[in-house]
């Protein structure tokens, strides 16, 4: 994993005497076991260490990537970290604030553990003496019976502790309430905790603050089991300086596989960062130095209509999820856009999540009369206004300039023998589908 390896310099800051300080200045630390046990586990021989990820969905996103990118930064410092997928805990679900989960099929579990692996496997080093490891906890849970798992793991539980992780206990005071399937979800992240601690020797976990229920069910079942004291890592939430919640635009979840948020999408999510919150998102989801970032920091203040920091947010955080070549087609889409580069260059997917947000219009074929195209399009009000477009010099088909009002549009002018991108002035953009050729 070149990119991976490319970063190892990249963590080797001067301002820092060890990982857990590089964490804490990130803002990646909100909750921990024994903090200086803590520190001294991260500063001295490698250590293996874990974090899971449940099958819930057929992606990741943006909070799961918090975890891959803190798994990668330890991995970087020499330590060994076990990727879980949970094959099992996917079958039940983490317990949500609101409501109950749809139990998904077994077959589309299996599914999307397979999928949640690659994306894992994309951020950490399988090769070295610190290599990876990928887990599936069905691997120790299926051939497990009820018996077994009763007697051997849930007589180390008590359910007055239970109901007061804060998971549970906002559930049980809701009416929705809560199913004893999920109720036991903790169990089950705990025996993982075990397992992986006898099979591995495993010493930390790391999660979301809002997972910490979860991941001290671990650290105690260990204690009462082996008696010994294992330790546990949680990340802060990630909000938004104005109150609204990190990871979302327009209500949809960003996922890191490009058939469910394009490349393109995503790098706009990040160019779209508030100037209040691009530092906070540098050290989170970059691997740039303390002093790149202080210098980001300082060319928001100052330069603030530059936009330094947020285009340097995209192009990392865009990099390290989708690869340099789809961030740099990115890139060029942007421009071409604007009549800054080549639109006949861009490929069909990349110009298609590029103009997936503008006004659109489908046609037929025949016809393509650049008025008409205008007025279809909602560039222009009226045949009149697209004249006066027009004859203003306004008017661009391809960031092309259309000078004759009765200008037809020929077929080899289409990109990708369909599509076509309009301009009214310098901002005003507008896609045209062409529905036979």
């Amino acid at each position: 994993m070149s990119q991976l390896n490319d970063l190892r310099s990249q963590q080797n800051d001067p301002n820092f005497a060890n990982v857990w300080q590089e964490l804490k200045w990130r803002g990646l630390v909100h909750v921990s076991t024994d903090e200086a046990e803590l520190e001294k586990l991260l500063a001295g021989d490698p250590a293996t260490y874990y974090c899971g990820f449940d099958p819930t969905a057929a992606s990741l996103h943006l909070g799961n990537l918090v975890q891959l990118l803190l798994m990668r930064r330890i991995q970087l410092a020499g330590h060994r970290p076990l990727g879980l997928v949970g094959g099992s805990t996917g079958l039940i679900g983490d317990p949500r604030q609101t409501a109950e989960r749809v139990l998904n099929t077994p077959e589309t579990v299996a599914e999307w553990v397979g999928k949640l692996q690659e994306q894992v496997q994309r951020f950490l080093s399988f090769e070295g003496d610190n290599a990876a490891r990928m887990v599936n906890n069905l691997d120790w849970t299926a051939p497990l019976s009820a018996i077994d798992f009763l007697r051997g793991i849930g007589k180390h539980f008590r359910v007055g502790t239970m109901i007061k992780k804060d998971i549970v206990a906002n559930r049980l005071n809701s009416d929705e309430g809560i199913s004893y399937t999920e109720f036991s979800y903790q169990i089950l992240q705990g025996m993982d905790y075990l397992q992986l601690f006898r099979d591995y020797g495993c010493v930390l976990q790391t999660g979301g603050s809002d997972q910490w229920g979860n991941l001290t069910s671990g650290t105690d079942l260990i204690r009462k089991v082996e008696g010994r004291h294992v330790h546990a890592l949680g990340t802060p939430l990630i909000t938004n300086s104005d109150g609204t919640k990190f990871g979302k635009s327009e209500g949809n979840a960003i996922w890191l596989d490009p058939e469910m948020c394009s490349p393109y999408a995503f790098y706009q999510f990040w160019l779209n960062t508030a100037d209040s919150d691009v530092a906070a998102r540098l050290k989170v989801f970059t691997f740039l130095s303390r002093a790149e970032i202080e210098a980001l920091e300082a060319a928001v203040a100052d330069r603030p209509f530059a936009r330094e920091g947020q285009r340097k947010l995209a192009y990392e955080v865009t990099s390290l999820v989708h690869g340099v070549d789809a961030t740099e087609k990115v890139i060029a889409a942007s421009a071409a856009l604007f009549g800054n580069g080549d639109l006949a260059a861009l490929d069909e997917a990349t110009l298609r999540a590029a103009t997936s947000e503008l006004p659109s219009a489908t046609v037929d074929a025949a016809g393509l009369g650049i008025i008409d195209l205008l007025v279809a399009t909602g560039l222009s009000d009226s045949k009149s206004a697209a004249r006066r477009t027009v004859g203003e010099g306004g008017a661009y088909v391809n960031n092309a300039k259309v000078a004759d009002p009765d200008a037809v549009i020929a077929a080899d002018q289409l990109l990708h023998g369909r599509y076509l991108l309009l301009r009214r002035g310098k901002k005003n953009l507008a896609t045209v589908e062409v529905s036979a050729a």
